[in-house]
């Protein structure tokens, strides 16, 4: 018996009935257009044939199994960013049909810089997710385990700051930045964290904040009294804690009006770089690492130059976890503290510092005059 088109009371959408190679179906064509229905009913038979003979992996596609993971369980909205890219690069293309060099070519279509992109980039971009997806199926028989070559990753040196190094930081930081970084260096919170949090989670009384972390559970903090100071010196008590500044030019040659935003860019935790251009503007004032980046832009003639930190924002965390770690020497209050799944990542971030700094970091969150000048 073979499939056929029919119309169901109440709908314009024609469906398909029948039976092919012993299985029953009854689906919607998602059409009420008779051409492209019956375009549809060739095609899904002729995968029910070739179903029967051949097994699952010889039809489940990409897309498939993309609307299948995501119905298994809640995913983070990077997971799903990620997978928006390689379901419109992938589309409908079967399963067994993806080995290296479909990866390849989602590498050159999807990543901005190509093949040239660091493997960074395209583990988290492309590798991982693609990985995820296919796992999933090949547990559900839709196709094999995915084998692919695994971009090797340079073991990166994991940097801090000492405290002369933070202190120069924040003073040279505009000044809407300064209680932001203030607030990273004294918590060890990630940036996401730090822009996501509303003044309703903040209990500056009892020295305590709580905030999310990506996998959506919260964690409590202990606010040291520079960021007591930082919080309590902001003229707002409502919605997010921290926020930009924005340029407005009202008319043409006036003078620009610099006005307070009501919260930095919500992009879901899928990328950062919200302070990117102010936290470059800091390092270089501070004295801090880095180098210039010069290049001229399309359609100009004259050269551009950028100041790119060697530190990054991130960079703060690290800073954090290493700091406390020479203060306790405590390895799981630092990994329960800091919100870490394994004392393995724990490692990664906190650093052995020498116990000389140790009256520095302590010196550090009580120093009146940074605290005076965190508004200035």
């Amino acid at each position: 018996m073979s499939l056929k088109i029919v119309k169901r009371h109440g709908t314009k959408r024609l469906y398909l009935s029948g039976t092919v190679g012993g299985q029953r179906v009854s689906e919607s064509t998602g059409t009420a257009d008779p051409q492209r229905a019956e375009e549809i009913r060739a095609k899904r038979e002729a995968e029910l044939w070739q179903e029967s003979v051949y097994g699952k992996k010889a039809v489940v596609t990409f897309a498939h199994a993309v609307a299948a993971y995501l119905e298994a369980e809640e995913r983070s909205e990077t997971t799903k960013f990620h997978l928006r890219r390689l379901l419109n690069h992938f589309g409908t293309r079967r399963l067994i049909d993806i080995a290296q060099n479909e990866l390849d070519e989602a590498y050159r279509k999807i990543l901005r810089e190509g093949m040239d992109a660091s493997p960074a980039t395209k583990m988290r971009g492309v590798l991982t997710p693609l990985r995820a997806i296919l796992e999933f199926a090949a547990i559900r028989r839709w196709c094999d385990r995915p084998a692919f070559d695994t971009p090797r990753i340079p073991r990166a040196r994991t940097t801090y700051l000492k405290p002369a190094q933070v202190k120069r930081l924040i003073e040279c930081a505009a000044p809407h930045l300064k209680p932001l970084l203030t607030f990273l260096v004294g918590t060890g919170v990630r940036m996401s964290e730090a822009l996501d949090l509303e003044w309703k989670d903040v209990d500056l009384p009892h020295m305590q904040a709580v905030v999310w972390q990506k996998q959506g559970t919260e964690r409590r903090l202990d606010l040291p009294p520079i960021v007591i100071k930082a919080l309590s010196a902001l003229p707002h008590r409502l919605g997010h804690v921290f926020r930009p500044v924005q340029i407005r030019r009202p008319t043409l040659g006036a003078d620009p009006q610099r006005m307070i935003g009501e919260r930095y860019h919500n992009n879901g935790r899928t990328s950062g770089g919200q302070i990117k251009s102010g936290w470059a503007a800091a390092c270089r004032k501070a004295g801090l690492p880095g180098h210039y980046r010069v290049w001229v832009p399309k359609g100009h003639l004259s050269e551009r130059r950028t100041f790119v930190p060697d530190f990054t924002p991130h960079d703060l965390r690290h800073t954090w976890a290493t700091w406390h770690y020479c203060l306790h020497h405590d390895i799981l209050r630092l990994k329960d503290e800091g919100g870490w799944e394994t004392i393995g990542m724990v490692t990664r971030y906190a650093k052995q510092m020498p116990a000389s700094y140790r009256k520095e970091i302590e010196d550090w969150s009580s120093d009146q005059n940074l605290i005076e000048n965190l508004n200035s």
